[in-house]
């Protein structure tokens, strides 16, 4: 328990956080990493160089802080965070690591602000709140079927469209796989020949649950920088036959269970949990009312636009939508352009359940467009280290 005058301390300080959090914790990483190189083996180095994930970590602290005489109301981000590192295979030995060098940056940039009283009281609120993160964590190590990483083999490779390609991953001991939650994803990792450290990736199951493989669908990134350093080796290099890491399934968003109508919206690469999700609705709810909705640059980039439709023959009472910004073929889309209230509205009403996954921007253009629509019941996923798209909140559109 902490003291009413280290929570005072603690939430007194909260809004020179909210000012210099990003600053903070990238001269964070940049000390963590100078001392611990060996943790880039679980860090994304990617979201590093693009100031995400120190984005990411300044808005935790700076929650925690608020809310740090009542832990128990940020138990959601918690918990989603939680997933993400037990994926990622974060053990309760970091966090020591992570406190020291966190009061050390907090120290090394307010200065002569940072009181010794101001980082003792610090010191103390960071050991409770890594004591619930750990405490949750461990749990899920429990619950999963397996600790870390197991060695599977990629057992056949497809191709989904121009930039998408699915890999069916097999245990290489020959057992089966674990069950999952239509929605949730697995950690990859990779060694890349030439490069000192591993790299892990998250990507969503893009298949309902079966016994023998997980199946995964990667987007070659090649118009980025950095370029996705991990899908091009991916599709560049892993052929079948070739050993990857993998852990277990893990993840927050997931296709919940009922009978209200149910609508699945996604944007490029976010196709890949819906149609976890869309196989189950058609194997366990085939009179569910069922959209899918989803929006590509054209259609050489759509993957799944067969397999679909192939599923949507299978329901009693669904219907499929695709948009396309700058369609080849005009009369092969059933809109052009963006995702907008008019065609939203065509398909979902306010007593809808809406999934929702693609690139930010996307998501906070179609969430806010559900919200003024009245929709009450919508998730959605994130690729990276999360951002709340509230209608609130300044995140482009």
């Amino acid at each position: 328990m902490l003291s009413q005058k280290t929570i005072e301390i603690v939430k007194s300080t909260a809004p020179v956080l909210e000012v210099k959090g990003t600053e903070i914790t990238s001269t964070f990483y940049k000390n963590l990493f100078t001392d611990h190189p060996e943790l880039l083996n679980i860090f994304n180095h990617a979201n590093q160089k693009k100031g995400r994930q120190q984005t990411a970590l300044a808005n935790t602290v700076y929650a925690a802080a608020q809310n740090i005489d009542k832990l128990e109301s940020i138990l959601p981000v918690v918990k989603q965070i939680a997933h993400k590192h037990r994926s990622l295979g974060v053990k309760p030995e970091h966090y020591p690591i992570v406190g020291e060098h966190l009061l050390q940056a907090i120290k090394q940039v307010l200065g002569e602000a940072a009181t010794d009283e101001i980082i003792e009281a610090w010191g103390e609120a960071y050991g409770v709140i890594a004591g619930v993160f750990i405490d949750v964590e461990e749990e899920m190590y429990q619950e999963a079927e397996y600790r870390d990483f197991k060695p599977f083999v990629v057992a056949k490779k497809v191709v989904e469209s121009e930039c998408v390609t699915s890999f069916y991953l097999q245990p290489k001991d020959g057992g089966n796989v674990p069950t999952f939650m239509p929605g949730q994803y697995i950690s990859v990792r990779v060694m890349i020949p030439g490069e000192e450290f591993t790299h892990i990736r998250q990507y969503s199951l893009s298949s309902a649950p079966l016994e023998k493989f997980f199946r995964i669908s990667v987007k070659r990134e090649a118009e980025h920088d950095p370029k996705g350093r991990v899908s091009n080796f991916l599709h560049d290099e892993m052929t079948e036959g070739s050993e990857i890491e993998v852990s277990a399934p893990a993840g927050d968003f997931y296709l919940e269970d009922g009978s209200s109508p149910v609508a699945f919206i996604s944007g490029g690469v976010g196709i890949t949990p819906m149609m976890s999700m869309l196989e189950v609705v058609a194997r366990k709810a085939p009179d569910r009312k069922t959209a899918f909705i989803h929006a590509s640059r054209n259609e050489g980039v759509h993957p799944f636009k067969e397999e679909v439709d192939n599923i949507m023959v299978e329901l009693e009472n669904g219907q499929a939508c695709y948009i396309y910004e700058n369609p080849r073929d005009a009369s092969g889309a059933r809109f052009t352009g963006y995702v907008n209230e008019d065609i939203l509205k065509q398909y979902v009403d306010a007593g809808t359940e809406c999934y929702v996954c693609g690139p930010a921007p996307f998501m906070k253009a179609v969430i806010v467009m559900l919200e003024e629509m009245g929709v009450s019941k919508v998730r959605y996923e994130f690729f990276g280290p999360a951002m709340d798209l509230s209608k609130k909140e300044s995140v482009s559109v």
